[in-house]
């Protein structure tokens, strides 16, 4: 599925339903903006984009762990989300909750691939990481926050 957003202050986000949850503030650490490109905290996952710009989010929900391709990606990184609702907010910050796109899902633990590309194969500017794919699929187990391939070393945003 893809999902169309404003990502306001170079930003959106994946995270349960709950409206009490959801606060980054604390998450956006120098490490989460320089190496990561996402801040996690109970219940959210806030994505640090290279443009303040609308977007496409390319959204997959899995029943087990698809198989990592990072060939065409410049950055991959992973992270957990609980979504205890059963309902996944997907918006940029700014955007009005009760009216952002939502996914169902099984209540519980959720591993969370994100995937950064370059809008086309050509370029490797930061400027130009337009595409962002998002995977996710239930887990049994917490992880690691983990960057799987490290994008470039120095991030607009």
């Amino acid at each position: 599925m893809k999902i169309e957003l404003l990502a306001d202050y170079f930003q959106f986000y994946l995270q349960d339903d709950d409206q009490s949850l959801g606060l980054l503030a604390d998450a956006w650490s120098k490490d989460a903006t320089n190496r990561l490109r996402i801040a996690v905290a109970p219940g959210i996952v806030g994505v640090q984009t290279a443009r303040n710009d609308r977007l496409v989010v390319e959204v997959e929900v899995t029943p087990t762990e698809p198989p990592l391709a990072t060939e065409s990606w410049a950055h991959v990184v992973e992270a957990d989300l609980l979504c205890a609702t059963g309902r996944i907010v997907i918006a940029g910050c700014s955007d009005y909750f009760p009216d952002a796109r939502r996914l169902r899902v099984d209540a519980g633990a959720y591993r969370v691939r994100v995937l950064f590309g370059y809008g086309s194969p050509a370029t490797d500017s930061i400027g130009d990481l337009m595409r962002y794919r998002v995977e996710l699929w239930p887990t049994a187990q917490a992880g690691q926050t983990a960057v799987l391939k490290a994008g470039p070393a120095v991030w607009a945003g």
